[in-house]
């Protein structure tokens, strides 16, 4: 069976789901970013002082959200850009929104377990060895406590934006085998369905046929 057959099963080419699925993806990595920096901001507003030079601004926490809002929306292009191609070329245009939608909510997840993962990470790494921690990462603070919501911060960020590539690698191949599993069952369905409006005849019994004949 060709590949354009199997897209014409599914329902044709979709470019309006494949716009939406890009656009979706951008809007949460938009929400993304600004969620995850509100719990940072939160967590150790420090960390974004020290690190993005922020002495002189009077409301870190809010600027640390436009900062995750403006990171994310760039990261939500590039991953919109990957996952909308490779189901572009998968499914040849095909594919229902929800369907990809359902993907890009799993690959929301992987991201937030990767941006927990990797703030877990690094506290454990500052307290194995505070003394490492602060010659290794930039204007650490003194103070145990602070150190570690600012080691869980700086860690989340990497974690996040690891959990992110590896989210979206894993949510393409995931999809692509998905796809593949579904298109021999949705051809036969679609071919072996009768034409609108066609309702078979059922078949004659075999005794009725015998006693007309005879």
């Amino acid at each position: 069976m060709s590949s354009d057959t199997a897209s014409r099963a599914h329902g044709g080419f979709r470019p309006l789901s494949l716009a939406g699925l890009a656009l979706t993806a951008i809007l949460l990595g938009g929400l993304l970013g600004a969620a995850t920096n509100a719990v940072s901001g939160k967590i150790s507003a420090l960390y974004f002082v020290n690190v993005l030079g922020w002495e002189d601004v009077s409301d870190v926490w809010r600027a640390a959200i436009a900062q995750g809002v403006l990171e994310g929306l760039l990261w939500g292009v590039f991953f919109a850009l990957v996952f909308t191609t490779v189901v572009g070329i998968v499914t040849r245009g095909s594919c229902p929104y929800l369907l990809g939608a359902t993907f890009l909510a799993g690959m929301v997840g992987g991201v937030l377990v990767g941006w927990l993962l990797g703030g877990l990470i690094a506290v454990g790494l500052a307290a194995l060895s505070p003394e490492f921690y602060r010659e290794t990462f930039y204007q650490v603070p003194e103070n145990p406590a602070e150190m570690r919501r600012y080691a869980f911060v700086g860690g989340a960020i990497w974690g996040e934006m690891l959990g992110g590539v590896v989210a979206v690698t894993l949510g393409c191949v995931l999809f692509a085998v998905r796809w593949k599993r579904r298109t021999p069952a949705s051809e036969g369905a679609a071919l072996s369905a009768p034409p609108f409006g066609f309702r078979p005849e059922p078949d004659e019994p075999q005794g009725e046929t015998r006693e007309n004949s005879g």
